[in-house]
């Protein structure tokens, strides 16, 4: 089953996007449309362009990264 993404655009549409050759967000705004309105579906539409990546290249999907606040070393004097 496939999910409405954005403008009437799929998942199915997406796939056979990434099969043409788009690999960004921007491409898929280019070509499809998607994202060009008020952006709500951005994160559905990355979701299932990284799926559809990962179906393409053969290649397993890349967790999400975990940003971490950055830690700064206080020097003693500040103590």
């Amino acid at each position: 089953m496939y999910v409405c993404v954005c403008n009437a655009v799929t998942e199915r549409h997406i796939v056979a996007a990434v099969r043409e050759g788009a690999t960004t967000l921007r491409h898929l705004r280019r070509d499809l449309g998607v994202t060009t309105e008020c952006g709500r579906c951005a994160r559905c539409a990355h979701d299932c362009l990284r799926s559809a990546l990962a179906e393409h290249t053969g290649t397993p999907e890349a967790s999400t990264p975990v940003f971490a606040r950055p830690i700064f070393p206080l020097a003693l004097e500040a103590v």
